[in-house]
């Protein structure tokens, strides 16, 4: 029997959920602080985020030199396979967990998105 080499580039987050947990975190992220996180060039992540946006899973509002996003409430996945099933619970574990892999029991507040509490 053939044996097969593993495959290492894939992960089960894409970018895209990712830097919406990032954005659900902290709304004022610099765009900057969001392609670090997530290994990306800063052009990237700024294509990720025009898609989030134009796909209605944020709004973005400048505010002075600074950009603030908000995460829509109530956006839903889109592959089929997902169904009609809200983002949110994906979110909330995403944003509960530290850069390093741990808990923070820390969530932001953001539209409809509920301050998620440690457990234990």
């Amino acid at each position: 029997m053939e044996q097969v080499e593993p495959r290492t580039s894939w992960t089960f987050v894409t970018n895209h959920a990712r830097i919406l947990a990032m954005i659900l975190r902290d709304p004022e992220v610099r765009l900057r602080d969001l392609a670090g996180g997530c290994g990306l060039t800063e052009r990237a992540a700024g294509a990720i985020v025009g898609d989030l946006e134009n796909a209605g899973y944020l709004t973005r509002v400048r505010h002075g030199r600074r950009n603030h996003y908000q995460v829509t409430p109530g956006t839903l996945f889109r592959h089929p396979a997902e169904g009609p099933h809200e983002i949110a619970n994906l979110l909330h574990l995403l944003t509960g967990l530290a850069p390093g892999g741990g808990a923070t029991g820390r969530a932001s507040t953001n539209g409809d998105y509920r301050e998620r509490q440690p457990h234990g």
